[in-house]
Order: structure tokens, then sequence, then C-alpha cells
């Protein structure tokens, strides 16, 4: 580490730094010591933190309350949401045939639940991504009068690639109405607003760690008149979806992180704008060959690369010894051999096997970024300086 220079976390897609309000509400809930199901007067003054909270995310997600369920973070919400809502059709019809869609560079909590989900009947099959895009023309053929369930992301973590949801919900509607649309918007709230009526989605997934909150709590939003039915067996807590104590200085961060990120969305998105176009072409001018992993639509402040021939597990490891946190693709999947997700969009193995993920936030400067970029291409250079 460069000493007398602090540390730069470009990491944010992974787990943001909590913001000083979220903390401060945190800190303030925690001195209400009560089980927010117990009838005492501690009881249901931790309660009252706890609905409050509910209430926020209510209003921003433009549902009910009722239509929060809180887990314990994004990969609870995608296993509920697609578990939970296959075992309540199946609750009703177990000899009923059942068919999903499911988007193929999803986060791995997705992926996983589908393919568990295949392992008791279900049929599953991918959704078609053609140039960093859900290929509509081609899910309007692969919808039947069995599909159920399609399942798809706000923003891809890996990449930041946004996905078109609205369009995919008018295009399963004009060929049948019923059939129900879970978004995995953990990386939206940053850069867009998440209603559930503006997304078209009819389940939604949020994810505090992923918007400034304390990390360990996260949501699933619920449209009403969808059915589910609980994964986790236990206590009644909320609504009897998610049985444990709930936790409410959790929530409350949670809630207040989410407004935050609305109050500062609009200058933020145009701030990482900029950073993405300048860190982009400073890399550029230099390595020529470097290459950019984006789609159609882009979230600004996440920015995937690929350095064929180069070692970018071992860059990392030289950029942290640097003072910058950086990663190569999602943290769920570390141990994987190279992207997935960049597999899956490039069928290319050697360039799925060099990327770099940068992701910023609100607190990061354009100094930072210009420092990152002279130290990136310093590493780059050292790399190619040492091939074999």
């Amino acid at each position: 580490m460069h000493l007398g220079k602090k540390r730069i976390y470009l990491d944010w897609a992974s787990a943001t730094p909590v913001s000083m309000r979220a903390r401060s509400a945190f800190e303030q809930a925690l001195r209400f010591d009560g089980n927010p199901s117990a009838p005492h007067t501690e009881g249901r003054a931790a309660k009252k933190i706890l609905e409050d909270a509910r209430t926020t995310i209510a209003r921003l997600a433009e549902v009910k309350t009722e239509g929060v369920i809180f887990t314990s973070g994004a990969t609870e919400a995608n296993n509920l949401a697609l578990s939970g809502y296959i075992q309540a059709l199946r609750a009703k019809n177990p000899t009923q045939k059942l068919h999903v869609l499911y988007l193929p560079t999803a986060h791995a909590s997705v992926i996983e639940t589908v393919k568990m989900l295949s392992w008791y009947g279900v049929e599953v099959e991918p959704l078609t991504v053609s140039e960093g895009a859900v290929d509509v023309q081609v899910l309007s053929t692969q919808v039947r009068s069995d599909t159920v369930l399609v399942t798809v992301d706000a923003v891809c973590g890996e990449t930041g690639i946004r996905y078109d949801t609205r369009d995919i919900r008018r295009t399963l509607d004009a060929i049948r109405s019923g059939i129900v649309l879970h978004v995995d918007a953990s990386q939206l709230p940053r850069i867009a607003p998440f209603e559930l009526t503006r997304l078209g989605a009819d389940l939604l997934t949020l994810d505090a760690q992923k918007v400034g909150g304390v990390r360990g709590i996260g949501a699933l939003i619920v449209r009403h008149g969808v059915e589910l039915s609980p994964i986790l067996h236990g206590g009644g807590q909320e609504q009897g979806m998610r049985p444990g104590t709930e936790v409410p200085a959790l929530a409350m961060s949670f809630a207040e992180a989410l407004t935050e990120t609305k109050e500062q969305r609009d200058s933020f998105h145009d701030r990482a704008d900029v950073a993405r176009t300048e860190l982009i072409a400073k890399i550029s001018a230099v390595i020529p060959d470097v290459q950019i992993n984006e789609g159609k639509q882009q979230a600004p402040h996440i920015l995937n690369l690929s350095f064929p021939g180069r070692d970018t597990d071992y860059a990392v490891a030289v950029l942290d010894t640097a003072g910058f946190a950086v990663s190569t693709k999602s943290a769920c999947e570390t141990d994987a051999e190279g992207s997935r997700v960049i597999t899956l969009l490039t069928g290319d193995a050697e360039r799925a096997a060099s990327t770099l993920r940068i992701s910023w936030g609100s607190s990061t400067t354009p100094r930072d970024m210009a420092r990152f970029a002279t130290e990136l291409i310093r590493t780059i250079r050292f790399l190619d300086a040492h091939r074999l």
C-alpha cells in the first residue's frame, strides 16, 4: 500500500459503505431493546420502529405496507420469490405443469434456485440475451400455456447492463395475462426509481448492502394478489413468510439508506456517467486491446473490462497492495474459473477469464477515479512486461 494515501474503494457493486445517515439510524434504533413481537411497552416500541421502516420502503416502492417482506438480504428474497411462488402454485394444484423463464446472467441466488426448481419437476428455460438485452421477439416464442413465472435483473451486478423490464412486461401481457414477473432490483436504487408499477414487476428484490444500509437485511416487494408459500418455517413473523425475530435497527437503517439514495440519485447518476466515460477514454487511449463488457442500456457506476491474455486475479492483488479495492466478478462466484456472465454474453473464454469490475458510489471523487486510472494502466503495463 502507498503510505500516506487513502485507500480507494471501487467495489460498490459488491457491498456499499454504510452511509452516515444509515449508520445513525441504526444506532438510534438500537436503543429499543424489545422484541417487536412482544406485547409489552418495549416490544411495542420496537414494533413501531420496524413498521415505520416498512412504511417508508412501501412508499418508495409504491405498494401497501403489507407488500414489504423483510429478509436477510437479496439471496433470501430471490429464493422466497421463486420457490415461494412455485410452492404456492403447487399447493393449489400438485399436478399442474409449470414452466419458468430465467435470465441466464442473473445472480447465483437466482440461478441456483431455478436449478433447484428443475430438480422438483419444474421446466426451466433460459431467456435469450442478444447484444446485452433480452430478445423479446424470442421471448414471445418461448412463452407457453404453462409459463407461470419469468425472472430477470433490473441491473446486472457484474456488468452494469440494464434490462428493460417494462418491455418484458409488455411482451408477456400481449401474449397472456397472469404471468408473474420477478425483478431483482438490488443494484437499481442508486441510479433509478424502483416503483413496482414502473418496472412492471409483481415481485421485486432489494438489498440494504447495495444502497448504503447496514448489511444483513433485504426485502421482497410483493404486488397485491400474488400468493407465496414460506420457504422457512418457525414463527409467524413477516406475515408468516419469514420466521425469525425481526431486527428493527436493520430495517430503520435500510429505510434511511433508500431514502438518502433517492435524494442523491439524479446528481449521482450524472457524476457517475461522466466518471465512466472519462475512465474508459483514459484506459482505451493507452491499452488499445481492452474490451468493454456492456449492453444496450448501462448503469453508469459499474464498468466491466476484459484485458485478454492478462491475469486479472493477479491484477486485483497488485491494485489492492497499491490501495485500490476492485474485483473480477461477483463476490458470490469468486471460486469460479472466469466470469460466467461474460462467457454467456460473449461466448469468449479468454475474454471471460480476464475481467475486471470497477464500481463506485456517491463518495468517490474525480481525483479518486483519476488516481485509479493511472494505477490501473501501470498495473496492466507491469503484467505485460512480465508475461511468460
